[in-house]
């Protein structure tokens, strides 16, 4: 069995039902008054630092998202600066490049030339060399060819040729001999 416990009021008089749920009047004035001077007292203290503590993060927020916006945009920009400096760069090492193959074929073509002017300077000078030795040669062999001829004269003849004069009289004596024999047939 259920018991149920009838609370009394100060009254004397028995509470029952929906009764036992409401409060007292005197405990819904206390309650109201404390609870209006409550509301007042946070809406007039707590409220208010409370806006300004958000207020706060909200400005630090939105600065946050502004400054990062703008150094996103510096980055962007700097990104962008990087890139033209890297392509003007690119195109400064190109015409460095281009420049230097110039000057390389200018210089081979240069050392070319000269190359072909001092081989021709050689050979004009190898030529004039030959030439002269050329001469010195034929001179030194007729020298020679004349000296055994006037020895081989001189043996055939049984003379000595060494004199200048008297070998002029023999080698005319010899031609005359061969004129004569020329003449007979």
């Amino acid at each position: 069995m259920i018991k149920t416990t009838v609370l009394a009021d100060t009254t004397g008089e028995s509470v029952e039902g929906i009764q036992l749920l409401l409060p007292a009047f005197y405990d819904l004035l206390f309650g109201g008054i404390s609870f209006v001077l409550l509301l007042v007292l946070f809406w007039k203290y707590a409220l208010p630092r409370a806006q300004q503590v958000l207020e706060k993060r909200t400005d630090a927020i939105q600065g946050g998202i502004a400054r990062a916006q703008q150094q996103e945009q510096e980055a962007s920009q700097l990104l962008r600066q990087y890139r033209e400096q890297l392509a003007d760069a690119r195109g400064e090492a190109a015409r460095i490049r281009t420049q230097a193959q110039a000057e390389r074929d200018e210089l081979v073509n240069q050392a070319r030339t000269d190359a072909q002017v001092v081989s021709e300077q050689v050979k004009q000078q190898a030529t004039a060399s030959l030439a002269a030795e050329r001469g010195r040669v034929v001179t030194d062999l007729r020298k020679e060819v004349g000296d055994l001829a006037l020895e081989l004269a001189g043996k055939v003849l049984g003379e000595s040729l060494k004199d200048d004069a008297k070998a002029k009289a023999v080698i005319d004596r010899f031609i005359t001999d061969l004129e004569k024999s020329v003449g007979k047939n």
